[in-house]
This record gives structure tokens, sequence and C-alpha cells, in this order.
């Protein structure tokens, strides 16, 4: 066997299996994004840049952002850093927090690791204009303090303050791993949190000067088993008076067989200015109400499935801050079935619920029903506030009736159910990712507002998803945008914050804070049906290129040929008279490959959208026809694979896409055939040569094999212009699709001459190296990837 003709069977061999694994891999489209872009490509386009401190695992905990002073706040192991909103990766701050030595041994001595033992920085709130309240884990012993961070971005001010450290048991959970959630309003802290070293006291509290209020200790009818979430501070109204605080939570709780525990989600609620009781609920909430989020989607039968457990939660708010909507990232319990959810609740929805009926049951395996006897007034779980003209301005003067009903009834019955009574996003394919983070950005568009969702998932990938609902069919339709893979390593992301002022992103994991532009309207083309395909809500064809869209009354230039269409992508519309197709089979690009005579080719055409269908044609003098797979020509996801290509199957091939009814095309490759008989005569004539020839063609630097009278330049049309002479085998390797000459250049020098100098040594008469073992060397450098076509 050849040397030559077994290096292009294994090659060949390699390149169509790896294929055909893709091919086999690639799944539906629909679970697909529109823009894949890694992380690498995110960092050519400047669209990204990364802070990783030290170098070392940054771990963040928290973050807070903070557009007045135009900084991002990252609490993290031991270190508080400020970073620049602009450039997260330049012109940092940083302050050291880390545990005493003596905290740290006492940690140890404890049973704690080495790791756990540090101070985590869990608690991280804007206590006032110049001022941070942090809060770290202290080597589990909680502590806490002011840093100093001045009134403005341009104060390099970025200090604790020794002397407001103090302890922060109560304002900090004591493990690093533990959940916690916080606020700050008006200088008062609200934390849900596990109060305790070994986590049996799960609280939701408010912490100030004056007082410290909290939830029942060990009522398990108030907490059972809490994960938090999230809280934010709401008004229902312009009486401050009134406003709530909300925290969002799962718990777990047995079944009505009394024998499993059950996950569910929970909406919890006080009043800001509750001072607890005077008698009974000292230092303790008499306004503490909750109820169900329900995250389902409907089976039959009336069968639902439901995404009970809580994984992030995101409060979009509005102008007035009186109602945000709220967006909840869930997901399944069930050990069998695993999928994620994504469901949007009004405001209105939530009060409802909390000003509905009241739930009772008599014994804990009992099912809920709603309580129908007389409710004291002023209404459980109501505010001391001019609104409710109660007359009352301090809890303290409730009655005890009222404190009473509330401890004992701080259920409600109506669950808060989302918007169209259904999930605005669905994951559930087996195997798939899990989600673990959202924020949401709200978007006017030309054909109106859109929510652009930021998704975040535990292998560094961010997804930007649209959701749009059509009213007359009663349907929701996902559409993936971009997945964006934001660290270089996959590593779980943590946090994420937006920017809508700034237009940014800004992502934590445990290897450093990654900042991301929101959009990139260049990457979808400078053409009018590219932009519109998008569907991008940011962006617009603005007769000149893609670019940011903006209302009108926002852009001072006039743009009088804008075309968006986010809702439907109809480019076909929106674009007729801009494109013509007829203009587009002649204009596209133009590429040339060879293939031999029953050998595989592969005619690459990768469409940038991972939603467009690629549909193939040929062309032989007038006659075109559209290609059809079968078993010796396959269609991949990278282009047109021929198993064994003919004579016959020359000519020139179309890569065309159809997306939304829009057909463009991508490609016009011009496919030769070369005689295999010819390419044979040109491998055994270059074999033919005596044993030193062979070891000097090796090492020759230019020319033609020696002996041979066809040069493999004469398989090449005269008509195609050809680089200058060197070494007979790379001009092969090219013409068989082999791109990677100097690699193979190696291989060749490794396997075939040094082999043949040794053998020479022994003897005089070196024979051709046998088939085995050639295929067994390729074998062993079988990671180098072939190349499957020669452009021209």
């Amino acid at each position: 066997m050849r040397i030559a003709r077994c290096m292009r069977t294994v090659v060949l061999t390699m390149m169509l299996l790896y294929l055909l694994l893709l091919h086999m891999t690639h799944t539906a489209h629909s679970i697909y994004p529109r823009i894949r872009l890694s992380h690498k490509e995110l960092w050519q386009l400047n669209r990204t840049w990364v802070f990783q401190g030290h170098g070392a695992s940054l771990q963040p905990q928290t973050m807070l952002l903070d557009e007045g002073h135009e900084r991002l706040y990252v609490g993290a192991k031991n270190t508080l850093f400020s970073l620049s909103l602009d450039h997260v990766n330049s012109h940092h701050r940083e302050t050291q927090w880390a545990s005493t030595e003596s905290q740290i041994e006492e940690c140890l001595m404890k049973g704690r690791g080495n790791l756990e033992c540090a101070n985590y920085i869990k608690v991280l709130q804007q206590y006032n204009q110049t001022h941070l309240l942090v809060c770290g884990t202290g080597a589990f012993n909680p502590i806490c303090g002011l840093v100093r961070v001045g009134h403005t971005g341009k104060d390099r001010l970025f200090a604790l303050q020794e002397d407001s450290i103090m302890s922060g048991k109560g304002r900090c959970p004591f493990d690093p791993n533990s959940p916690c959630t916080s606020t700050l309003s008006r200088g008062e802290l609200y934390i849900g949190l596990f109060t305790d070293y070994w986590e049996n006291d799960g609280a939701l509290c408010r912490l100030n000067n004056r007082s410290y209020t909290r939830t029942e200790r060990d009522d398990r009818q108030q907490l059972s088993e809490p994960k938090f979430v999230g809280s934010a501070v709401i008004p229902d109204n312009d009486d401050r008076d009134d406003d709530k605080v909300y925290f969002f939570f799962t718990e777990r709780e047995m079944d009505v067989e009394g024998v499993n525990k059950a996950i569910y989600t929970r909406i919890g609620r006080v009043c800001a200015n509750d001072q607890g009781g005077q008698r009974m609920l000292v230092n303790r909430w008499s306004s503490f109400l909750k109820t169900r989020l329900i995250c389902s989607v409907a089976g039959q039968n009336g069968i639902d499935t439901h995404f009970d457990d809580l994984e992030d939660v995101f409060v979009l708010k509005n102008r007035d801050g009186k109602n945000p909507e709220i967006f909840g990232l869930f997901s399944t319990t069930s050990a069998v079935f695993k999928g994620y959810a994504v469901c949007v609740y009004n405001m209105d929805d939530i009060r409802a619920a909390f000003n509905g009926p009241f739930a009772f049951r008599e014994r804990p395996e009992h099912h809920w029903t709603p309580y129908e006897d007389r409710v004291p007034y002023p209404r459980p779980g109501s505010c001391a506030s001019k609104v409710n003209d109660g007359g009352l301005s301090s809890s303290k003067e409730f009655p005890d009736e009222v404190l009473r009903f509330v401890r004992s009834h701080p259920v409600m019955y109506r669950p808060v159910l989302p918007q169209h009574h259904r999930p605005v996003l669905l994951q559930t394919e087996p195997g798939r990712r899990k989600l673990t983070q959202i924020a949401v950005d709200r978007v006017q568009a030309q054909d109106g507002h859109y929510h652009v969702l930021y998704i975040g998932t535990d292998d560094a990938v961010v997804l930007k998803v649209i959701t749009i609902y059509n009213k007359d069919t009663d349907t929701m339709e996902e559409v993936l945008l971009e997945e964006l893979q934001v660290f270089k390593v996959a590593v779980p992301i943590r946090e994420i914050i937006i920017s809508s002022k700034r237009q940014q992103l800004y992502v934590g994991s445990e290897m450093g804070v990654a900042q991301v532009r929101l959009h990139h309207c260049d990457l979808y083309g400078s053409e009018c049906a590219d932009c519109c395909l998008a569907r991008d809500p940011y962006c617009a064809w603005d007769g000149l290129t893609c670019s940011r869209y903006y209302p009108a009354g926002v852009y001072t230039k006039s743009r009088r040929f804008r075309r968006q269409d986010v809702r439907h992508g109809n480019a076909v519309q929106l674009c007729n008279g801009f494109q013509i197709e007829g203009d587009q089979w002649h204009k596209a690009e133009e590429k040339l490959v060879y293939g031999v005579e029953s050998n595989s080719t592969l005619l690459e055409c990768v469409p940038r959208s991972l939603h467009a269908k690629v549909v193939w044609f040929v062309q032989r003098e007038r006659d075109k026809h559209e290609v059809r797979g079968d078993e010796r020509v396959i269609m991949t996801s990278h282009g047109l694979l021929f198993l064994r290509v003919r004579s016959s199957d020359a000519g020139v091939y179309v890569c065309q896409t159809v997306e939304h009814g829009y057909v463009h095309t991508l490609l016009r490759i011009t496919l030769h055939v070369l005689a295999g008989k010819r390419v044979d005569s040109v491998i055994h004539k270059a074999n033919d040569g005596e044993d030193e020839k062979s070891i000097a063609l090796c090492h020759s630097s230019v020319g033609s094999p020696p002996g041979p009278s066809i040069s493999p330049r004469s398989l090449v049309p005269s008509s195609v212009p050809g680089p200058q002479p060197r070494l007979w085998y790379k001009e092969f390797l090219q013409l068989i699709g082999y791109g990677d000459a100097q690699t193979f250049e190696e291989y060749c020098e490794r396997v075939w001459c040094s082999d043949k100098k040794r053998k020479k040594a022994k003897r005089k008469y070196v024979p051709s190296v046998g088939e085995k073992r050639v295929k067994g060397r390729a074998e062993e450098n079988s990671h180098r990837a072939p190349r499957h076509t020669l452009d021209t």
C-alpha cells in the first residue's frame, strides 16, 4: 500500500466519522439560539470585558450596582472590589477584609474546613450616599461594617471604617453556602437568612439602630425549612407608611398524606413600618402573611406540570415603582423529569391574593380551605397608615384579637397565578444545562414593548431571549436570540445585574465578573433582511446598516428607512425592493472545491443564523435543480457531504437559506471532480523511486517528486492560478481537501522518513511501510483535525 494513498484514506475516514457524529448529534433547531458566540468571539467583537482579580478564584458572593457613583461593588472572599461600570477590568479598587488568625483557628476547631473559614461577603447594600453596609461570614462568626465610598464616582475613597465593625449575627448567615436575601430602605435592613450556626432558625428580619423585628422562632406555620431567594420594597400608593416589603422563598411542607415533604414557592409580605405588638408579638411581625406562587403548564385531564422550586427572581420596576413585574425562574422538583420555566406576575394579582380570603385547616395533613368566620378589624396584615383609615399610628396599637389572628392565620387561600396562566419560557429537554439566574430589560421597539430575558446557566452561558404572546391564538412564542459564553471556563453563573442606562450586563461567577454589552447590531449584517430576520428589539435597519433602534423623538438624526419587525421577522415584506433574488444568485460569494473520485468531499456552508434552513441547488449548464439527500449525499450542519463523489457530481452548487419565508443565497461552490485513476497514477509513480530518493524527498524544499512524468499540478485546470512550486505531497493534500500541509509535513518527517533511515542502517533494501503500521501511526495522531476543502 502506498504511503500517500494510506494517508489519504486515514484522513478522509477520520473526516467522515467526525462529520457523521456531528450530523447525528445535531437536534432540532428550535432549541438552538439564532446566534451563538463563544468567549473568544465576544472578546474579538469587543463586546465583553472580564475582571478576574488577582488571577485566583474570585468567588463573588454578591454584587451591587451604583449608577450614581458609576461603580459596581463586588463582595467576594476576604475582599471587597469597586469596579468601573465602563470597563470592569480597568481602574478597580479593593479593600481587604479577611478573618483574623484567631477567628480562623476557632473555626477550624469547630470542624470546619480551610475554605469555609474565611470571610465571605454575603450582604452588600447602599447605606447612604457615602457609605455601604457590608456583612461577611467572618469564619462562622458573622461581622458587619461600613465602607466609605465618597460622594461621587470621582472620589477614590474605598475603605472599611474600622470603628464601624460590629457583630453580624442576625444580619448575615454563618455558612458561606447558606442562601440569603436582603434589601435596604430608609436605613433599615430587611433580610431573610438562617440566624444560627446550625441553620435551624430561618427568619425574615428587619434591623435598625433601635429595634430588631423578625418572624416567630420555631413556628413552622410562618416558615418551614425555607430557602431565601429575593426581596424588594414595593409601595402600594403614595403613603409611605403603607409600603410593603416582599420576600420570595421556598418551603418544604408535609403533603396531605403526611408522607413526603413537598417544595412550594412562596411570596411573603410585611409592612415596612411594622413595630410588632405591645403585649404579644413583641419584636415580632404583626403583619406577616404569605401565599403560594404558581408556575405550571396545563396538561391533559386537568393534571398540571408544576415548577415549584424558585431558582431566582427579578423585579422589573416601572417609573413610579408601584407596579413592577415579577419574573421568577423556576425548576421542577422531580428526580425523573427536570425542566425550567419563567413565569411573570402582576402586582395587581399579588395584591388581590393578599386581600382575599385567609386559609384554614384543622390539621397539617388536611387540605387548606378558605376561612369563612369573622375577620377582626383592622384587617390582619394591614399597615398602620392613613389610607387604611384605622386611626392607628403604630402596629403596637393593634388590638390583641388582630395580632392573635395574624399569628394563627399567616397563609392566604388564593395563590398568585402568572400572566396568561402559563410560563413565558420553558426548557424541558432532557440533559440540557441548568438555569441559575435571570435579569430582564424592557425594550421599546417599533411594534411595541418587549421583555428581553437574560438567563444565566451552570456552564458560563447567558441566554438572550424574547417572548411574544399571541392574543388571537393564546400562544406564547420563545425566540432565543443569542447564546453568549461569557466565561472561558464552564462555571455556574451566580449573579446577573443589568444596567439599562448603560446597556450593559454584569455577570458574576467564581472565575470573576464579566461585563457584556446587551446588543451588537453590526453582527447581524449590513443588509435589510439580515437585520429584520434577527428580531432583536434593540436593532433596526436604517437604510445603510443594522444599527441601534431608538424610539421616535429619542434619536435626533432622522432615519427614513428604518425597518424592524420583532413580532414576525417578515423580511420579505419589509425589505421588498431592497434585495432581488436574481441579483443575490450572481453576487453571492464564490468558492472552488476539488474532490477525488470515489472519495468523500464536503461542500462547507454554515449560515450565521442557526434558525435558518439550508437548501442546496446544483446548476449544470442551464439546468438547476434542488439537491436531495440520500445514502451517498448527506445534508449536515456543516454543509453538503458526498460520501463517494462521482465525476457526474461536478457542477456549480448553490447554498441558500430560508428563514421566515425569506430566501438568501450565501455561497456558490464550483466542484471539480478529479479522476481517481490519474491521482493513483501520480501516487504510484511518486512511490516507485528508490529509497534514497524517498528519503531525500522528505527533506526537499522545492520541486516535484522524482520520477513521475505527470505532475499533480497537471490535474488542476489551467485556468486556475496556482501557488509557487513546493513539495508535491502538499499539493496533493490540497487536492484531496487536506489544507494543513505543515502538520502533515511534520507527520511525514516522523513516520515516513525517520523510519526509513533507521531501517536503511540495518539493511540495504528498504521495503515500503505496511498498511497496518501506517494506520496505527495515523490513529495515534487522530487528534489533528483535517480541513475538508480547497478554496481558491
